[in-house]
Parts: structure tokens; sequence; C-alpha cells
């Protein structure tokens, strides 16, 4: 994997013109090769081992507090004591401004190494990342600086039992908490009631304090709560009360642990019902979860978009990891594994040899889509990763240019490697036979870890629905124009190198499929006609982005003969030859927009 991660960044998108910019300009390559060196090493000592143990002994709560095995404590502090989790930020705040794709592409390490450990460290940082855009200048120093520094850690409260996705119907309720609530050193302070279901981290052991980012609804004038999202706000509510100054006050906060989520797969990860305001506790002598606003009343939705977007990214790196290491065990398996013989004219010779099961076309077939789903969905986070870097450093036209690129490229990032790289998942386990669903192997936990990512932050049916419902039409679809630009420019390149020029029609007319297909989808200018199909809209624009990906990888190792380039260009040649036709039946559905579903009734089933 190595290899491939040092190809991506140096040889494909360059990471060292970064280091023209002031932000960047004490960093090298090798600053950047010693971060992945530090990476590496803590995923390998600190979780890879216990990636199973995390697994087996799953978060257990004893009636006051959530307990995990000690390993995870042990990981998360030398997680914490490297600095990764500030690597982004200024050093002013412990930071070492690093690039987004460096900081992503050491993630990629610990993701592979223990996805549920590392679960943490992303709601940590992607919390504190929040308060940095968002919060008052003391919500950073008392709250982000001691996440930064692994002291607390974080998570996000958005999901309730009876609201599940639709956030427009979340009921918690946050009240004005006296009449000088306005003058809190920590922001203007409520008092929260309400619940909050599937909640990662909430409520653990392995820190002094857990900072909760949690959506809820100010009531109006009436005592109603506003419908829709227009009323949501956003809240700092802390597991232990905090003083001005950030020290911990010895009083616990009105937010408790109503139940474990025992889940199918990312097991070591917490994953809580919390209540908020049960009077449980009564902070200050009375009940009600203290919480502190974040930003202005009725911004919480456009405040926690920026960790839902940032968590969307590491969700797709994550479904991404889990199909490398389901990948590789795969690939090793594979090399080892005596099994059959040569097939000839005269039929097989039992008393040859076995031969090694990668010989077989068909598990060639089966490693070489692993190979190209995996390999490709780690370019596209990293890809969007820089997108990042360029939003924040670039100049105003180049940032512009990948702030619309990542609007439309962020529901594919999380989307397309969590159904493809849990395919990956799927086929390490059909390589194995039936070694693959034992717990002898690690391929079965990789697939039920991954199985969880086409949920995480967002359903399939809710990229779709953001894909084509707001991306690509937005401006008059100018980020589904600024895409194909960039698209058309690797194409021409393509075009220019015999070996790749199929590879390049191809792409061509699969991008102009698609333009047709979203053309058609909004022909009868009717919202419920043109997102009935939206799904299978966000799997054929996935593809044909890998695609893309793919042409751009492959012109990268053009003219390089070695064993490496050719994995790379075998990869290229195979997703274009076996998967990216599979767009047209996806779109065929969307241009024609199929009623079928739209019309189905419940009483026909």
């Amino acid at each position: 994997m190595r290899q491939t991660l040092d190809f991506l960044l140096n040889d494909w998108l360059r990471v060292e013109q970064l280091n023209t910019r002031a932000r960047f300009a004490e960093h090298s390559t090798e600053t950047y090769g010693a971060v992945l060196d530090l990476a590496e090493k803590l995923a390998r000592e600190k979780f890879a081992p216990y990636n199973r143990l995390s697994d087996q002994q799953e978060p257990h709560f004893d009636g006051e507090r959530v307990h995990l095995p000690e390993p995870t404590h042990a990981a998360m502090r030398a997680y914490a004591e490297s600095g990764l989790l500030a690597a982004s930020q200024d050093e002013a705040w412990g930071g070492m401004q690093l690039p987004c794709v460096i900081e992503m592409a050491a993630q990629s390490f610990i993701s592979k190494a223990s996805v549920a450990m590392s679960g943490y460290a992303m709601l940590t940082q992607g919390n504190a990342n929040l308060l940095m855009a968002h919060g008052s200048a003391r919500q950073r120093e008392v709250f982000a600086r001691r996440e930064f520094e692994g002291r607390w850690f974080g998570t996000m409260c958005l999901s309730e039992p009876q609201a599940g996705s639709s956030l427009s119907d979340i009921a918690t309720r946050a009240e004005p908490d006296g009449a000088d609530f306005e003058q809190d050193p920590l922001g203007p302070r409520y008092r929260l009631r309400g619940h909050k279901m599937w909640i990662s981290g909430g409520e653990h052991d392995m820190s002094e304090n857990i900072v909760h980012l949690v959506l809820a609804k100010i009531p109006g004038p009436d005592g109603q709560l506003v419908p829709g999202t227009r009323g949501i706000s956003l809240f700092i509510v802390p597991k232990q009360i905090v003083d001005a100054s950030g020290e911990l006050s010895g009083e616990r906060n009105d937010v408790v642990l109503a139940g474990l989520n025992h889940k199918l797969g990312y097991r070591g990860t917490s994953n809580c019902l919390l209540n908020f305001g049960e009077g449980r506790f009564t902070p200050g002598g009375r009940a009600g979860a203290v919480g502190y606003l974040v930003g202005r009343p009725g911004e919480g939705l456009k405040c926690m978009f920026h960790m839902m977007n940032e968590a969307r990214i590491g969700v797709g790196l994550g479904a991404v990891m889990l199909g490398y290491a389901g990948y590789e065990a795969s690939l090793e398996y594979a090399r080892q594994r005596p099994q059959g013989r040569a097939m000839t004219a005269a039929g097989k010779d039992a008393a040859s040899p076995q031969r090694p099961i990668i010989e077989h076309a068909d598990v060639k077939r089966m490693l070489l889509a692993q190979k190209s789903y995996v390999e490709g969905g780690l370019a596209l986070a990293l890809f969007c990763a820089r997108l990042v870097d360029e939003l924040h450093t670039a100049e105003p036209e180049a940032a512009a240019e990948a702030g619309r690129l990542l609007e439309v490229l962020t529901p594919i990032a999380k989307s397309w490697p969590s159904e493809w790289c849990l395919e990956a998942n799927s086929l390490a386990i059909q390589v194995l036979g039936g070694y693959g669903y034992t717990r002898d192997f690690p391929v079965e936990q990789y697939w039920r870890d991954n199985r969880l990512n086409m949920i995480h932050e967002g359903t399939h049916g809710i990229q779709g629905l953001d894909l084509l419902g707001r991306k690509v039409v937005m401006e008059g679809g100018r980020a589904l124009l600024t895409l194909a630009g960039r698209i058309n420019k690797s194409i021409e390149a393509a075009l220019q190198r015999p070996g790749l020029s199929e590879l390049a029609h191809g792409l061509a007319a699969a991008l102009a499929r698609l333009g047709r297909a979203t053309k058609d989808a909004w022909a009868s200018g009717q919202p419920e006609e043109a997102l009935a199909n939206a799904t299978p809209y966000l799997q054929a624009f996935g593809h044909v982005v890998l695609a893309w990906i793919w042409l751009e990888l492959a012109l990268a190792v053009e003219g390089v003969d070695s064993d490496f380039a050719q994995g790379k260009r075998a990869a290229a040649r195979y997703f274009h030859a076996y998967e990216l036709p599979k767009i047209e039946a996806w779109l065929a559905v969307v241009s024609r927009r199929e009623a079928l579903c739209r019309e189905m009734q419940d009483a026909w089933y």
C-alpha cells in the first residue's frame, strides 16, 4: 500500500507543489514522508494487533460508564501523543500545518489497521474543526484546544429515535438558561431536553471529558418548535461541566447513557442512545443539560454540515481502507493456496502438481476488481483532500473551482467507496472460499465493519438525492460543468497516447451519456419524477468519476515499464472494460424517469 500511496501523492497529485504556499512553506517531501512513517508505525504497533480484540470485546456498560479494552486506551493515547489529532492545525494550536491531503494519507493507515478505534479520532478531529470554523474564541480555546490535545474527545449528535435521518423532525428542545443566559463566557447558555440515537463515541472511559455537538430547536415565542430545518441550532454540551477557563468543575452535566446499540460491525466504537435533560444529574441545582450555542440561532445545520461533509469524506476513506485490508489479505492467500490444475486440450492431468489459485483466471478477475475498487477509491479520497487544500490556500479562482468540485464530489467520495469497497470485501471472502466466512481469517470482520458505511453519515438514498436534487443543478449546473471540464482535459491528454485512446473514447461517451441523463431526469421539471431514480444516478455518476480517476492514473504511469506500472494499467483497463459499461443500465431508468418505484403501492407487496 505504501508504494501506491507515495505514487498517488508524489507522481499524481504533486503534493510538493503545495510547499510554495506560505502555510506549507516549512514542509518538504521528507517531512511528509516522516509523517506517513509515523502513522504507519502507529497503525502497525498500536491499532492493528488489537483490531480483532475490539471486535470481540465490545464496549460494556456497568451502570455508570462504558468500558473499553485497555489496548483501545493505549492506541488512542499514542495517537494523541503523536500530534496527529491536530495535524492540519496552526502551530499555535499545537498543529503541524500539514496539508489536508497528507493528514488524510496518514489517517488511511490508522483506518486500515482498525476502523472502529480510529472512529474516536475522526469524530474528535471533526468536532474540533467545526468549532475552529464556527465557534467563538473562548469556545475554540476551551473545547477545541483540549480536543486537539487528546484530553477530551468529541461526538456529533444529530439523529433521534423518532426522526432518523429526517433532521427537520428532531424534537430536542433548547431553552434559555436564566435571565443572564447570554452573558456566559462560553456562549449563550441553554438547557437541552431530548434524546439522541446512534451516537458513536457517545460514552466511554478514554478521556476526562466528552464534548457533544448537539442539534436542537429553540422554541418560538409561543413555546412551540419551529417546523423544518430553519429552527435547528447547534450547541456544545460537555459531559462534565467546565468553568470559563476550561477546568473541570467536578459537576456532571445532565447527559446520560440510556443504552448501547450492538452492531454488525464497528463493534469497537461505542454506539449510544443518549438522554439529555432527564434529571439524573442536576447541574447548577436543577435538571436540564447545559449547552452553549455555537454560531447564531437557526444556523445549526449550516454549522453542522462543516463536520458532516468532513465526516462523509472520512467515512469514504474508512470504507476504502477496509476494502484495501481485505484485498491484501485475499491476495496473500491466493498466492499461497494451492488448488486445481491447469486445463489443457487433453483435460487436466491429475498427476501434475496443484497450482496457486492466483493462476486461475476467475481468481485474477476477483483480485483485479478489488484492486480497481480500492486503489481507485483511495485516489478519489486523496483527490478530494487535495481539493480542500486548494480551497483554503489557492488563488481565488482556483479556490472557487475546488469548492465547486468538492460540492459535486462529496456525495461520491462518501457513497462510492461504501458500496464498491464493500463489494471488494465480499470478493475477498469469495477468494478465500469456505475459510473466508470463518473467524480464523480477518476478511469476514472487514465485510461486517464495512457494511455500516453505506448507512453512516447519510445513506445511499440521501446521497443520491443530494447529488441529483441539489449538487448537479445548483447555479445552473456550474459544478457539474466544472467537473466535466476537468474530465475532458484528461480525455484530451489521453487521446494523444495511443495506448490510452480507447479508454479515452469510452470515457467521453460515458460522460456524454451522463450529461444526457441529467437533462432527461429534469425534463419534466417535476422533482418527484426526477428523484425517483436518484440512487441509480448516483451509482452511474460514481462509476464515471472512477473511470476518470483510473484514466488519470494510467496517464501518470504512461511510459513506465515496471510491475507496479503494469498493475495500474491493468486495473485501469479492468475498470473501463468490466465496470464502466454498467452505467447504461443505471442511466436508462433515469433518462426515462422510470415510474415503477415511485408508483408502487404498499398493498402490492
